[in-house]
């Protein structure tokens, strides 16, 4: 075993070492493996991916794929939390330090460049024009919400007609209700392969990066400010925050996981997710981008799947099956639900429940 451990060839269960690939996957085709075989490779036992039979100590039994991706996607999910959260200290502490006047405030030419607030739709619309003009490589971009309007996409088409003219590739990502937009299908089969696609269940607020050193966020939330960020740490770390996204969202071509639970949409796992974190059904409709009125009929189809009465009942319904989790977080635990009309559930009693940057017209602001 020495030489072999995990210090000699550090990795995680998301890039096995060669020897712990042959092992693990023997292991998953046959079920098990013999504890011999696995003495090379204790990565696979310190990663829990393998673990003992309780029937017979002398074998390990592999941990389920479907288990080590929903593990890998918790902590991806708990690090883009964390940067979202991060990042919004950040523009809040900006704000406030460029708000206290005085001789600072004009700045030396390098810090005036480096964060900049623009005021008005025009001023954004101009600057969003001015980094499109001068993009040559790449966008990235991040646009919550629901579904796209067509007169919002038509309107910057011409422009990013352009930007694929010159070579350039673009990455957006949207929340999953905008997969039902035929606008936004249009766009995209317009654009070819100049532009890929991605959705998730919630986004962070907009975020536009032109080739990687200019970026736009917004400064409030009526629409009316943007911040312009050009300093390269701050360029850098949304970046990280944007091929964190990247990663765990889903491509506009694929379909979306399914739920394991019968009759229960992939939005309604979402709704009760956040339903099960307290927040009101105004907040779980911004955080998803669809209509209040459209997710408290998610809602109610919830309390009638899952056999809930009142709101409180629900909550115990979902923690219940398993979706008080993000969606992909944790498969959750086999539960019969209940036959609506087949009488009460015991289990079921009552227990002691921002703005995005304007300026449509810009090829970017999709």
């Amino acid at each position: 075993m020495a030489g072999h451990g995990t210090e000699e060839h550090p990795h995680g269960a998301d890039r096995l070492c060669e020897a712990g690939d042959r092992v693990y996957s023997r292991a998953v085709r046959r079920g098990r493996v013999a504890r011999t075989d696995a003495g090379t490779v204790p990565c696979l036992l310190e990663l829990a991916l393998l673990h003992p039979d309780p029937d017979d100590m002398d074998w390990l039994v592999p941990t389920s794929p479907q288990e080590v991706m929903t593990r890998l996607l918790r902590g991806l999910y708990d690090e883009v939390s964390a940067s979202g959260r991060r990042m919004g200290s950040a523009v809040a502490a900006f704000e406030w330090y460029a708000g206290l006047g005085g001789p600072a405030r004009g700045g030396s030419a390098g810090e005036g460049a480096a964060i900049r607030v623009l005021d008005g739709a025009s001023r954004i619309q101009a600057a969003l024009d001015a980094a499109t003009e001068a993009c040559t490589t790449e966008v990235l971009t991040v646009q919550p919400g629901g579904i796209r309007r067509e007169h919002e996409l038509s309107e910057g088409l011409h422009r990013a007609l352009e930007l694929r003219g010159r070579g350039v590739r673009m990455r957006d990502i949207y929340n999953h209700v905008a997969r039902h937009g035929q606008g936004l299908l249009t766009y995209l089969e317009l654009m070819g392969d100049a532009v890929e696609a991605r959705t998730l269940d919630e986004v962070i607020d907009r975020l536009i990066l032109f080739d990687r050193t200019v970026a736009f966020i917004p400064a409030n939330t009526d629409r009316t400010m943007a911040l312009e960020l050009r300093h390269p740490a701050l360029i850098s770390y949304l970046v990280t925050v944007f091929e964190r996204l990247w990663r765990l969202a889903i491509p506009l071509t694929a379909t979306l996981p399914e739920t394991r639970i019968e009759g229960i949409s992939h939005r309604e796992q979402s709704i009760a997710a956040l339903l099960a974190e307290g927040h009101q059904d105004a907040v779980i409709a911004e955080r998803l981008g669809i209509s209040v009125r459209t997710c408290r009929a998610h809602i109610a189809r919830l309390s009638e799947t899952l056999g809930a009465a009142s709101r409180t009942q629900l909550g115990v319904r979902i923690a219940q099956v398993g979706l008080d989790r993000p969606s992909g977080e944790a498969e959750p635990p086999s539960v019969s639900l209940p036959v609506p009309g087949a009488g009460p559930d015991p289990a079921a009693a009552p227990a002691p429940g921002p703005g995005s940057v304007p300026g449509q017209g810009s090829p970017t602001a999709r």
